[in-house]
């Protein structure tokens, strides 16, 4: 089967596109990558998502606008892409609703069925929501991708996300329930009282979406190229400090974040009073992205991290986290074979063959959900809907491969 993923991230900065074509067979599925892609989006779309995300405030004629707009910029980034027999579209988060730790709510727009009418194949989209309401965080829900990818990987390893939010999921996690995030992995760190290993995942903190913000702020420009401006900076302690101290750190996984708390205005309230130059604030925020997402991979003792997303290509970034933990060994998922650029695409090309095998695409123990769940809502194409013949069980395992 066929199935074009489509996502746009906390970056918002435009549309990823990876058509997969997926093959089962003993237990091993396989994935053969015939397109990746990515759109931007129009200047005056994505000012309009900025002007919309937190701590914005717009009206409810503004969210029926950007639902249409961002649907039909999916459907454009869809009709470029190849041919496929389904569609999975993330859509585009305009808030997460966390309180008092726990997801209660999240939204993500772009209306499918301007891509369902465009493109006249059925459309699985709202994915997220079917796990908070079932109790989990609804992300990150590229752990139910990173896990068969990373099955038959020797040692203690994982899988690093970093978009405008980082992500880590760990398939063999010894730390318990109760030990609490810090700088420091506890000696202490051994399985749950069951004696088992489980797996985890959650939101470590802010990847890119300080340091984009601040760039923003201060250029105009949308990020920090190649990380020439961090790179030019000094880290003030002071500022890191401050920043790792925030509560969000200390909590204990499963955990989620976004915009609605890493946002310009977190930054400006907490970095005004240091007066810092762009250039060494940068250098600090790339130090606090570093320590948060290394503090996890010690905490896990990881030897070695799979690493994807925009920050893998700013080298201030990668320089600060494999300082932090020089234990562990850091490479791009493009050696699984999944490009590192467009991995989330794929992972939603993977949900959407999840969901429409009538497989769950979330793991209870990574999201916090009370149990595993099919995902999303079909839309259906112009033809009557027809879903493959369910499955009894998932794939043990993921490989990925280019097409020739």
């Amino acid at each position: 089967m066929r199935v074009l993923g489509l996502i746009s991230g906390t970056s918002h900065d435009g549309i990823d596109s990876a058509v997969v074509d997926w093959t089962m067979a003993d237990g091993v599925l396989t994935g053969v990558i015939e397109h990746i892609g990515a759109r931007p989006y129009e200047p005056e779309l994505r000012a309009r998502v900025v002007a919309a995300l937190p701590p914005h405030r717009i009206d409810m004629a503004e969210v029926c606008r950007l639902d249409t707009l961002i649907g039909q910029a999916f459907a454009r980034a869809a009709e470029e892409c190849p041919a496929a027999d389904l569609i999975c579209s993330h859509g585009q988060t305009l808030y997460h609703w966390v309180e008092d730790g726990r997801a209660r709510g999240t939204l993500q727009l772009g209306q499918p069925a301007w891509i369902a009418e465009r493109l006249g194949v059925p459309v699985v989209s709202d994915l997220r929501v079917r796990d908070v309401s079932a109790g989990g965080h609804g992300a990150p829900l590229v752990s139910a991708f990173d896990l068969p990818l990373l099955a038959g990987l020797p040692g203690r390893t994982g899988a690093l996300n970093l978009g405008g939010i980082a992500n880590l999921t760990v398939p063999d996690s010894a730390v318990p329930d109760s030990a609490v995030p810090d700088s420091t992995v506890p000696d202490s760190a051994v399985p749950d009282s069951t004696g088992i290993h489980r797996a985890v995942a959650y939101d470590t903190g802010p990847a890119s979406a300080l340091l984009d913000a601040a760039v923003l702020a201060a250029t105009g420009r949308p990020y920090d190229e190649d990380g020439r401006l961090a790179a030019a900076g000094k880290v003030h302690d002071g500022l890191l400090a401050e920043l790792l101290a925030d509560p969000y750190y200390r909590r204990t996984p499963p955990k989620s974040t976004g915009k609605e708390l890493f946002h310009e205005g977190y930054l400006a309230r907490v970095a005004a009073p240091y007066g810092l130059g762009l250039e060494d604030l940068l250098a600090t925020l790339a130090a606090l992205t570093g320590e948060t997402a290394a503090a996890e991979i010690r905490r896990h003792r990881l030897d070695t991290v799979v690493v994807s997303g925009g920050g893998l290509r700013n080298p201030v970034l990668m320089g600060e986290l494999e300082r932090r933990a020089p234990g562990a060994r850091f490479l791009a998922s493009d050696e699984l074979g999944v490009p590192s650029d467009a991995k989330e695409a794929i992972a939603f090309s993977f949900l959407g063959w999840l969901t429409a095998h009538g497989l769950p695409g979330t793991v209870p123990t990574c999201t916090g959900a009370s149990g595993a769940r099919v995902l999303g809502t079909v839309t259906p194409g112009r033809q009557p809907l027809r879903l493959p013949a369910p499955l009894a069980e998932p794939p043990a395992r993921v490989r990925v491969t280019a097409a020739r």
